[in-house]
This record gives structure tokens, sequence and C-alpha cells, in this order.
């Protein structure tokens, strides 16, 4: 498993997070960030055309994996906003308190396995006023849909770096501080265990 989870996971992540109804999710997401911004598992990148160019002052990107970050098909050099990527883990972000005006999680929450840790570390980071901006597959609303998240979950997880299929996303963003003002969800189109989303916005 440690070869395949250096050089093959990687990739199926990448790949399957670069599928069309997933880019589509972003696109409704992304553009709301303003400010100094954090975004928690930048993955290859995938949000970053998304970003609004006259609202992001700095984007401060973390992700665990450098094998992923380094798949990244985009010249940093030439965003139209400052950016630094820092290899961290979600539940020990190496950044002062109070840093930022938005967080995003897009698609990462399924892989962190102490939500209540990081978002600890979120609370630290975000200023009184700030907002989190969330996209995420979780569990369905159907019963027979749960049914086979439940049964699938743990070779799923095995295979996908840690992903689960069948977190409360919506139950894990409130009893960690933080109050939703806006969400949507609904099945996106693809393998219906993976596929249904809630995203929007939440502060604290």
């Amino acid at each position: 498993m440690r070869l395949y989870n250096k050089y093959l996971l990687p990739k199926v992540v990448d790949w399957a997070c670069r599928q069309k109804p997933n880019r589509k999710q972003r696109e409704k997401i992304i553009p709301l960030a303003h400010g100094n911004v954090l975004e928690i598992g930048i993955g290859s990148g995938l949000n970053l055309p998304f970003y609004d160019a006259e609202n992001v002052k700095h984007l401060t990107a973390i992700d665990p994996s450098v094998e992923i970050w380094n798949q990244n098909k985009f010249d940093i050099k030439k965003l139209p906003f400052e950016f630094s990527f820092i290899k961290a883990f979600a539940d020990d972000i190496p950044v002062d308190n109070n840093s930022f005006d938005y967080v995003v999680v897009t698609y990462t929450l399924c892989t962190i396995p102490d939500a209540s840790m990081a978002f600890n570390e979120i609370r630290r980071v975000i200023k009184p006023n700030g907002r989190l901006l969330f996209c995420e597959h979780g569990k369905a609303p159907d019963k027979s849909v749960q049914n086979w998240q439940n049964y699938i979950n743990p070779i799923w997880k095995r295979l996908g770096g840690g992903c689960t299929l069948n977190k409360d996303i919506p139950a894990i963003i409130k009893t960690n501080g933080f109050k939703i003002h806006k969400m949507e969800t609904m099945y996106i189109p693809g393998w219906k265990p993976a596929s249904f989303n809630y995203w929007g916005s939440a502060g604290t």
C-alpha cells in the first residue's frame, strides 16, 4: 500500500477530482472568496482558475501530499494574486491566529480523520467575521444509497486515501463551532454513493 499511496493514488485522486461535475461545483463556491484566503487540501490546484482575481489578495494553500500538489498544471508565478503553498495537515496549520477572511474546503473533509481537531484550527486562524466556504460529498438522503455507502466505505476508505463516503457534512460543520448561513444539496452526475454534494457558506 505504501507504493500505491505514493505513486498511484495521487493520480487516481487527481483524475477523479478533475471530472466535469466536480468542476461545476467548484465554480459555484470558489469565486465567493475574498481577501486573505486559506484553502485546506488544495490537491493539484483545481480550484485556482475559479478564484476572483479582483477579490482575492492572498491565497495560502495547504496540503499534506506534495505528490498530488506536484501534479498541478499552473504557472504559479502568473497567478493574479499572491500565493503560497505549505505542506501541512488541517489539524496543525502553521499560521497565526485570525489570519484569514475566508477558509475554503472542497472535497477535503471526507479525508480528514479528526474533524474536531481540524475545526479547532480553522476557528483559530479565521477572523472573527470570517467565512467558511465548503463543497463536499457525503451522506446521501436516500436509505438505499446510505446502505451502499456504509457497506462499501471500509474498502473505499482504504483504497481512496482515507476518503469516507458517509460523513454527515452539515453535522460536522455545526457541531464544530460554525453556523451554516446558506447550503444547497443534490446528487451530481456520477456514482451515487460518492455523488451527493453539500455546498454553501458558514460563519462562527
